[in-house]
């Protein structure tokens, strides 16, 4: 736990958006919180932000309207720019948002959920990544091709040239940018630190940006989870 929180010393340095992912239009910004295992925490406390989410989401979103709301565009051209095709592989924010639309709602552990109930609010995709299983510091680039991940729930890829990723100080692929994690850093009942990413573009108000990745660390609080006071950022017009 004093490990974790010592890198609130240099948080600012934790992440960093090179060149090649700068000129696709990517910024981050990141925060770091810490505290009891994941397993040992009650999720019962982020019950009632669900429901108010959830009511929220229906009132604001139809299945039919969700596309044209204008950070689900910035995600989804954003996507048609690298080659995916946004009606097959969803940003992960509009994913959840579909889901909570057609009335299911995802639980994996409390600190997983505290990612979703944010990034549904504020339609920026969340990672939540355990600190002790990467290298630090982290890089998001465009992957020369041959890179291998292995994703959350599915098998492992090879990628291609060209894709945005997140790597850590050894290589290892962590993330897809920005809808799928590795399995090598998710978080697990034992882990105790972790970094949150919101994974922002530039036609995706900054403020936005710094929303969601604060709004995770307010639920992370409500867990009982510490967090460092400040928030890191990088990328063009990144600001924290």
């Amino acid at each position: 736990m004093s490990a974790c929180r010592e890198l609130c010393g240099r948080l600012r340095g934790l992440v960093e958006v090179d060149e090649a992912a700068e000129a696709m239009g990517i910024r981050v910004a990141w925060g770091l919180a810490w505290g009891r295992p994941v397993g040992e925490l009650d999720g019962s406390v982020l019950e009632g932000e669900v429901e108010g989410l959830l009511g929220k989401l229906r009132g604001r979103y139809s299945l039919e309207g969700l596309r044209v709301d204008p950070v689900v565009r910035a995600y989804r051209d954003f996507f048609w720019s690298i080659g995916v095709d946004p009606t097959k592989t969803r940003p992960s924010s509009e994913a959840l948002v579909r889901r909570a639309l057609r009335g299911r709602w995802p639980r994996v552990n409390p600190v997983v959920d505290a990612g979703n109930i944010a990034s549904a609010r504020t339609m920026v995709p969340i990672g939540v990544y355990d600190v002790e299983r990467a290298v630090l510091p982290l890089r998001i680039t465009a992957s020369h091709g041959g890179e291998v991940f292995h994703p959350i729930g599915g098998r492992e890829l090879v990628l291609r040239e060209g894709l945005p990723v997140m790597v850590d100080s050894s290589g290892r692929v962590m993330h897809l940018y920005p809808h799928r994690d590795s399995v090598d850093t998710m978080v697990r009942p034992e882990t105790r630190c972790v970094l949150v990413l919101a994974a922002g573009l530039v036609n995706v108000p900054w403020e936005r940006t710094l929303e969601a990745v604060k709004e995770t660390l307010r639920l992370l609080g409500l867990l009982g989870w510490e967090r460092c006071p400040g928030v890191g950022c990088s990328g063009r017009g990144a600001e924290c």
